[in-house]
């Protein structure tokens, strides 16, 4: 062998090795979408998550495409005890999927496990006080999004979220919603958009956030959960959330809002609710 082409060969093997990966995932993807999607896994969607039925033929079997490539890189884990089942994988990757319907791209790439209770979880988090000082409190949650690849969801509030697609209540879209935030880079109610519509997102994003601030202040009715004043990374998962739960109102109230978001996912949930 020519002495010259050594120091070629590491960096040939690296790209090679790199195209075998791309070769075999595309393949497994492939493989694994044109695969059927099981009845009982039907039967689980008809019965769990309340929008599924709304759907028409060509979204039901885009969602289940999805589902397939979802659960084929996500692991569940049960905690407190709770025994994972195919309920509980098809009705959080279901609604979870949703949101990723009508746009195109990986599925969730930053996120590799699911940790599932069976009730709401205690976890203590900072708590910034009034005079300056930081300590630490225990925080009744029903689901959390974290940095690390993990997202915690509390399977009772998990499945009535998604049985009742109309009460602006849903902690899989909530959460899942932070997901998409932090593709970004940071979680802070600005996804990933594209180049042109970044202007437009935070003129509408920050005039609607402030304005929710503001009536929630005053005490005030609101179409979106007071919890979307918190930070713009919960006013972007809540308007999720009423964007999927309750479309009509948040068009009646916040229609700036409803088009950006309608951008975004590339749907009109309003056409689910008439169905």
């Amino acid at each position: 062998m020519d002495s010259s082409l050594l120091p070629l060969l590491p960096p040939a093997l690296v790209i090679a090795g790199y195209l075998a990966y791309r070769f075999y995932r595309n393949w497994s993807h492939r493989r694994l979408i044109s695969a059927p999607f099981p009845e009982s896994w039907r039967s689980i969607l008809a019965s769990n998550n309340a929008v599924y039925p709304r759907l028409s033929a060509a979204e039901r079997e885009r969602l289940h495409q999805v589902i397939k490539l979802f659960l084929d890189e996500k692991t569940y884990y049960g905690c407190a005890g709770l025994q994972i089942t195919d309920e509980i994988r098809l009705t959080i990757a279901a609604d979870a999927c949703l949101l990723l319907l009508h746009r195109q791209g990986p599925v969730y790439p930053g996120l590799t496990a699911i940790l599932v209770y069976p009730t709401g979880f205690s976890a203590k988090r900072e708590e910034y006080y009034d005079d300056g000082t930081v300590g630490h409190e225990a925080r009744h949650m029903l689901g959390e999004s974290w940095d690390n690849g993990r997202i915690v969801l509390a399977w009772d509030a998990a499945a009535h979220g998604a049985s009742d697609f109309s009460d602006g209540e849903n902690v899989i879209l909530h959460e899942f919603a932070h997901q998409l935030d932090s593709h970004s880079g940071d979680t802070n109610g600005a996804p990933v958009l594209r180049n042109n519509s970044y202007r437009s997102w935070a003129r509408v994003f920050s005039e609607n956030f402030e304005d929710l601030q503001e009536r929630v202040d005053k005490g005030q009715p609101t179409v979106m959960d007071d919890y979307g004043a918190t930070n713009p990374a919960e006013f972007f998962a809540v308007a999720t959330e009423t964007f999927f739960e309750e479309p009509h109102a948040l068009h009646k109230h916040r229609p700036e809002l409803f088009e950006q978001l309608q951008g975004y996912y590339r749907c009109d949930p309003r056409l689910w609710q008439e169905r």
